[in-house]
């Protein structure tokens, strides 16, 4: 048993199920309004509500008033929830490869000059790509680091 929660296991916790995936997706891509999300997702209301609630109180995103009466939110992420771009672009680009056979409906471009992005794991001592069968697990217990092993991927 893991004395210690697994960080891939809070991270799933916090952001794991298909609605909250999907909300930060449309928030990423600038629909910040309640309404705009609802519409675009057909997501039931209580759902959207719901979720939207659990990102606030994990401080992924933030509510901001744009209109009184009636009292009306737009929703933006906070540093925590910019964060998660490099995971939802890999989700993005392994759906991409392994999960349609067409080309894919949405391609990311650098704004600056309009090259293709691609994701990708870099060393940050020397900077180079790391494939999977290239990475090891070094797992802290009791202050002690503890190497459980290389992926068997090629």
């Amino acid at each position: 048993m893991q004395s210690r929660e697994c960080s891939i296991e809070a991270t799933i916790k916090t952001v794991g199920d298909r609605w909250t995936l999907l909300i930060l997706r449309n928030i990423f891509r600038g629909m910040k309004r309640f309404e705009t999300i609802q519409r675009d997702l057909g997501i039931a209301r209580n759902l959207l509500s719901k979720r939207l609630h659990h990102l606030l109180e994990n401080e992924v995103i933030e509510r901001f008033l744009y209109q009184e009466k009636p009292n009306r939110y737009e929703y933006r992420l906070t540093d925590k929830g910019r964060a998660l771009s490099p995971s939802l672009i890999a989700l993005m680009q392994w759906g991409d490869q392994w999960c349609s056979s067409e080309e894919p409906p949405v391609k990311l471009v650098h704004d600056d000059c309009g090259s293709l992005l691609t994701h990708s794991v870099k060393c940050d001592t020397c900077g180079t790509d790391v494939k999977p069968n290239e990475i090891r697990s070094l797992v802290n217990q009791d202050n002690k680091k503890i190497t459980t092993g290389i992926s068997n991927a090629n």
